[in-house]
């Protein structure tokens, strides 16, 4: 598998180095890096993990950088503002969890192109700081920094000498694994290629060996929002803080523009295999064929094939066909996983004990209707089902209902739901 041609074709190429193409006809050694600054990598992070994945399958050998000594300090680029600085303890915890989720991805045997996780604080937190302006402030300009867009971008906004000289630690570690372990290429987002050419440069200026960056675009959603991003936040692969449901229904709920492209992006499928899943969408793009792909696959590798299996039973039964009797045999964490992706609202045991016609229900105890005029005329066409039974306007709804002692399912029409909990 050639590299390069593999990331065109799957739209994950933007930034490359003059002789990339040549230097990476012998297997290599790259590297991309990943800053501890949350307790879990996110959606977004897939785009460079996959850099390393594709770099890997073509028979290079990757390095998971984990910047334990950087994350101290804060990477300026694609902020409008000021990181705040992490404590030691916080980042440490961070990068164990993150080394865990990257092991996932890769091969990390002791093949040839075995991947390498290496920590930087192995090397930066010992260096002496004039030991450090001396060896490598000395050979970064000032104008030559601040030509960088990471810099340029926050000029306005203000931008600490801490943030400033994040580009010469990530120069710096360029050289160090170039020297210590043969590693010639460094890949990361777009906004790392101002990051990466200073690596180059420093190398360059230090006798070092003639260094190579690429670089994969920076995935947003057609809106310009940030990719990986719901209403709630970030879409994290850690379980404890997006459950696998709510990760399912991530994909699930894919446009289908975006969806298309995070087929090529983030998919292990060969070309063909792709293209033909891309005709088949085309020809039924009711079925939703590649958000089902993407969700059941991605879900699979981020955290189990048992978690993809269970989040699409309960989606099915709760927004395909499913009946009655199926919702009844739902557990209550299932009902949990759904309320994080579902309206819901609290509803009184007490207030349910004394009985709620389906008016009352759906309009005055949670708004899950704007009007009882929009009650009456939905149920007359029996337009609102409560455990996805249709119900009529004479229908009391009381703690017989509850589904596990707890839940209700209120649906409008084919795709409007609304959980009540009752506490």
């Amino acid at each position: 598998m050639n590299f390069l041609d593999e990331l065109r074709w799957r739209g994950l190429l933007a930034d490359i180095s003059a002789g990339m193409e040549e230097h990476l006809r012998q297997p290599r050694c790259g590297y991309l890096g990943f800053d501890p600054t949350a307790a879990s990598l996110h959606v977004g992070n897939l785009v460079p993990i996959m850099l390393l994945v594709h770099f890997q399958r073509a028979g290079h050998k990757p390095i998971a950088l984990i910047g334990g000594a950087t994350a101290l300090i804060g990477d300026p680029s694609g902020k409008s503002d000021e990181r705040p600085l992490l404590d030691r303890e916080t980042v440490e915890h961070n990068q164990k969890a993150i080394e865990a989720q990257l092991r996932r991805f890769m091969d990390f045997s002791n093949a040839p192109n075995g991947a390498v996780l290496l920590n930087n604080q192995a090397w930066l937190s010992s260096m002496k700081l004039l030991d450090f302006l001396r060896d490598v402030g000395k050979h970064s300009t000032i104008s030559y920094m601040m030509s960088k867009e990471s810099v340029r971008a926050r000029m306005d906004s203000g931008l600490s000498f801490t943030e400033f000289s994040y580009q010469l630690l990530q120069a710096y570690d360029f050289y160090y694994l170039s020297q210590h372990y043969g590693c010639t290429v460094q890949m990361g987002g777009a906004d790392q290629w101002g990051n990466i050419t200073a690596g180059i440069e420093l190398s360059r200026k230090l006798g070092g060996p003639h260094l190579y960056g690429l670089t994969s675009p920076l995935l947003t959603r057609p809106d310009g929002k940030k990719f990986g991003k719901s209403e709630e936040g970030n879409v994290w692969l850690d379980a404890r803080l997006t459950s696998p449901y709510r990760f399912y229904q991530f994909w699930i709920n894919l446009s289908d523009e975006e969806a298309a492209r995070c087929l090529r992006i983030f998919s292990l499928l060969p070309r063909e295999e792709i293209e033909m899943l891309e005709q088949q969408h085309r020809l039924q793009p009711e079925r939703r064929i590649i958000q089902e792909f993407l969700a059941k696959d991605l879900t699979t590798r981020v955290h189990s094939a048992q978690e993809a299996k269970r989040a699409a039973h309960t989606a099915a039964i709760l927004f395909g066909h499913g009946l009655a009797d199926e919702l009844r045999q739902l557990k209550a964490d299932d009902f949990e996983m759904i309320r994080e992706t579902l309206p819901h609202g609290i509803l009184s045991r007490t207030t349910l004990e004394r009985g709620l016609d389906v008016i009352k229900l759906a309009v005055d105890e949670t708004g899950f209707l704007s009007s009882r005029s929009e009650a009456r005329r939905l149920l007359q066409s029996q337009g609102i089902s409560v455990n996805k039974t249709p119900v009529t306007a004479n229908d009391m709804i009381g703690v017989n209902h509850l589904l596990c002692d707890r839940y209700l399912l209120l649906q409008k029409g084919k795709k409007n739901y609304f959980l009540v909990v009752v506490e």
